[in-house]
């Protein structure tokens, strides 16, 4: 099982049918983690794309490194000096991520068995957690953000509003805005059973002079990590 399956000839080439089912290998481990990574879940085309690539792309810088993980590894540490712009990943992107990596290394150093019981293992078990709903938010949690008047205190000016509509919540984050005439606050709340969001809404319209506020699924800010 941790043997490498390449073949080489007389020359010290790899053979065809070596590269080949390397190759093959690596796009069905990659299109298995891209699967995956888009079940019941929003996320985004072009990684989900690049997942299955990747694995590939891997195995290929290994193999033109004489079939060297440490080299290949070293090299493809050198690309990731390159940063692109591009919007935060989460951290379960980054999980996939390094797991299409390591499905390229294992194919890349001929370990075809060790890369398919791995990815399969993992690909098992985040299949199983996403069912279950492991790590998700069952509190029903909401995202609030509220722009007030910089005149207002934002330390308890919603507290009675909150105790009326709400069973917990928690300010987030404090932002100042429009040259520091407003602030814009961010509550992570959980509304009571069978209350109305639109009376909700109004009582806290009527308390920041009806300026902007924004209500919606919470986000899981805390999983976010910076590609």
């Amino acid at each position: 099982m941790f043997e490498s399956i390449y073949v080489y000839d007389a020359a010290g080439n790899l053979t065809t049918e070596s590269a080949l089912i390397a190759i093959g290998v690596s796009f069905a481990l990659g299109l298995l983690v891209s699967l995956v990574y888009r079940f019941r879940s929003e996320v985004s085309r072009s990684l989900s794309v690049a997942l299955i690539a990747m694995p590939v792309i891997v195995q290929l810088v290994i193999l033109m490194v004489n079939n060297n993980a440490g080299t290949g590894v070293a090299v493809l540490g050198a690309f990731s000096l390159i940063r692109f712009r591009s919007v935060p990943g989460t951290a379960r992107d980054i999980l996939f991520i390094f797991l299409s990596m390591a499905a390229g290394i294992a194919t890349g150093v001929g370990r075809i068995w060790v890369g398919i019981t791995v990815v399969a293992l993992v690909c098992v078990v985040m299949f199983i957690l996403n069912i279950i709903g492991y790590g998700r938010n069952l509190g029903g949690e909401r995202d609030l953000r509220i722009t007030i008047p910089e005149d207002l205190d934002y330390t308890e000016v919603f507290d009675d509003i909150f105790d009326k509509y709400t069973a917990r919540n928690r300010l987030i984050r404090v932002k100042t805005t429009n040259m520091g005439s407003l602030y814009e606050l961010r509550y992570r709340i959980a509304l009571k059973r069978k209350v109305s969001e639109k009376q909700f809404i109004d009582e806290l319209r009527c308390r920041n002079g009806n300026l902007t506020i924004i209500f919606g699924r919470a986000e899981n800010s805390a999983d976010e990590l910076s590609l």
